[in-house]
């Protein structure tokens, strides 16, 4: 209390209410991979970013593909028509996957390059790049979502070694952190859903932090086009004396007025071709932009699960009911894989809402996971507050009354599962309850959260049955 000794009319404000909690963001991606440039300034480097022209200003475009094109020998209307064409095999997929995130709802993310894609080695060398752009993204704080669609690359088809070391270090940050989920692809099966292919997929994720993690499958055939310039399309004709032979000419020279073969009709036609040409992605980047649509426009708790996906022609492998059931639970290794599916008059939709952990009750479902993410995340950050307070009855019902009244608010949003609020939650903290004297003396302040957080409705059964006619 102030010593007051001139005579006067003093004035202090008596502070009422608790404290309160302030909620973290829950749905930042953090993105690792290679990118078209990759300053030494910028190289392991988490940069924030919020719209894709920003990307584009950082790190440029995707790597330039090349393109192989066979025309016949005989023009049409002065046109040779287009007998085939080699398509790239992508070295990397960031740019589209980020392309993907923003098409499917999401806005702000991280972005952390470990190189850039002229230079770097094939990825099935070795996941000693990913890994340190991983280990970059353990100084940011924000990130609530790990993406690595690069290790989609890695080994594939072989023993799988990369691909695990990676993902099992993705998983094990998480659950350091406690503040992060990972979105994980499936890598094995892409094109056929080949039940050894995915039990060899859960192989390489091993057995500890499964909570923390989801894997989709399959690969996704999207709308997005290839990356090229022109010069990077070569143009291959049989040999033949006709006036006007293209062969070892790029594209490049067809639409070069000073080129003695400048052909704006093939030029257009090829560019026409080439614009119908879409790459296939691993889903993970689509998959995060829909967790950033469905937590903006429902929450953290509702499920990732039923909503379409845009950009998307169709997924790489038809799955049926009775492929997901192998999928979807697996008795063995208990590793649920999300499916993403093709429903007539729907869509291209996630039909999957399963942690790794998908045989454990507590942690069954990605929404369970990351609401729990996001709760104790606010509350450890809010009640930084309180460290070295002293450790009372006065601070118990602070800490008590701050925390109360932040969870009857996601109560009422529909978070937690409860007629009333002593249903829905309960928060403990004092001598007796929490604490024994030995604990205030070693100067410990124990609290006890309960929540009993919304679960979705995954399966809905409709029973019918005949009724006796009563009249």
């Amino acid at each position: 209390m102030a010593g007051y000794k001139t005579p006067g009319v003093y004035v202090e404000e008596i502070s009422v209410f608790p404290p309160s909690v302030a909620e973290v963001e829950t749905a930042v991606p953090a993105f690792v991979g290679y990118t078209q440039t990759s300053p030494d300034s910028l190289r392991n480097q988490p940069v924030k970013i919020n719209s894709l022209l920003e990307y584009e200003a950082q790190f440029g475009k995707a790597k330039s593909e090349s393109f192989s094109v066979t025309l016949s020998e005989t023009a049409v209307n002065g046109v040779y028509p287009i007998l085939s064409l080699t398509e790239p095999v992508l070295a990397h997929y960031l740019y589209y996957s980020i392309r993907m995130f923003f098409e499917n709802g999401g806005g702000k993310c991280y972005v952390v390059s470990v190189g850039d894609t002229a230079s770097a080695v094939a990825l099935g060398e070795g996941a000693s790049g990913l890994l340190a752009g991983l280990n970059a993204v353990v100084r940011e704080d924000e990130p609530t979502l790990i993406v690595i669609p690069d290790a989609a690359l890695l080994d594939d088809g072989t023993t799988g070694a990369n691909y695990a070391k990676l993902a099992q270090a993705v998983l094990a940050q998480c659950a350091a952190l406690g503040d992060r989920f990972a979105i994980l692809d499936v890598t094995r099966a892409k094109s056929v859903c080949s039940i050894p292919e995915i039990n060899g997929y859960r192989t390489l994720l091993g057995a500890d932090n499964l909570k923390y993690g989801a894997a989709y499958y399959p690969h996704l055939k999207t709308r997005l086009n290839y990356v090229y310039d022109d010069a990077s399309v070569t143009l291959n004709q049989p040999a033949s004396s006709v006036s006007g032979q293209l062969n070892g000419l790029t594209l490049a020279n067809l639409n070069d007025p000073a080129h003695a073969r400048y052909n704006p009709a093939n030029y257009r036609n090829i560019k026409t071709h080439l614009s119908t040409l879409t790459v296939t992605l691993p889903p993970s980047g689509a998959v995060a932009g829909v967790y950033a649509a469905v937590d903006a426009a429902r929450g953290v708790w509702k499920a990732p699960a039923n909503v379409s996906l845009n950009a998307v022609i169709g997924p790489s492998a038809s799955i049926a009911n009775a492929q997901q059931d192998a999928l979807n639970v697996d008795a063995a290794s208990g590793k649920s894989i999300n499916a993403i599916r093709h429903f007539t008059g729907k869509g291209i939709l996630v039909w999957g809402a399963r942690t790794l952990a998908g045989n454990d009750n507590e942690w069954r479902y990605v929404p369970v996971r990351r609401f729990f993410n996001m709760v104790e995340e606010s509350v450890k950050k809010s009640t930084q507050q309180m460290v070295f307070e002293p450790n009372d009855a006065n601070t118990w019902v602070k800490v008590r009354g701050m925390i109360e009244n932040y969870l009857t608010q996601k109560w009422r949003e529909g978070a937690l599962a409860g007629a009333t609020e002593k249903e829905a939650f309960f928060v403990k903290c004092g001598l007796g309850a929490t604490m024994s004297a030995q604990d205030i003396l070693e100067g410990r302040m124990n609290v006890e959260i309960g929540m009993a957080a919304m679960r979705p409705a995954e399966f809905i059964i409709l029973k019918f049955s005949h009724k006796m006619q009563a009249s």
